[in-house]
């Protein structure tokens, strides 16, 4: 039997945070497929939430600019997976937030204000609390 792995995506969403942590580039197999993490800071509910984030291909080389303390906002979608080694084992799922692209909400002077992939029209909700369903 053979399994055949599918990611789910999902429609995009966004999220604002401080930048705490910028990972350097990694390239794997031989296609060379690029992932970068950038793990933003949130600590404006009970608990600070750390939430990290992958930049791929090319949108790796969008964080160039980024420092640790910038805060943004990024536009992401969530990708699931399922994986299992083979039909005895344990089935486990896995889920990352792809990040297509972010903008600067502190604008350094001199600071580009967003990247290539940014695009507010594109923005599934504004920060409000009205007409939020729970």
């Amino acid at each position: 039997m053979s399994l055949e792995l599918k990611p789910v995506m999902s429609e995009t969403a966004t999220v604002t945070g401080v930048v705490h942590l910028i990972e350097e580039t990694k390239s794997y197999g031989q296609r060379g497929f690029r992932k970068r993490m950038v793990v933003l800071e949130d600590d404006s509910g009970r608990f600070t939430n750390y939430i990290p984030l992958e930049f791929i291909q090319d949108a790796c080389d969008t964080v160039d600019d980024l420092k640790v303390g910038d805060e943004i906002r990024v536009r992401y979608r969530l990708s699931g997976r399922k994986w299992q080694r083979d039909e005895r084992s344990e089935v486990k799922y896995f889920l990352s937030a792809e990040a297509l692209g972010f903008e600067r909400t502190d604008r350094p002077s001199g600071a580009p204000a967003s990247s290539p992939g940014f695009d507010e029209s594109e923005a599934p909700f504004e920060d409000d609390d009205e007409d939020i369903p729970f």
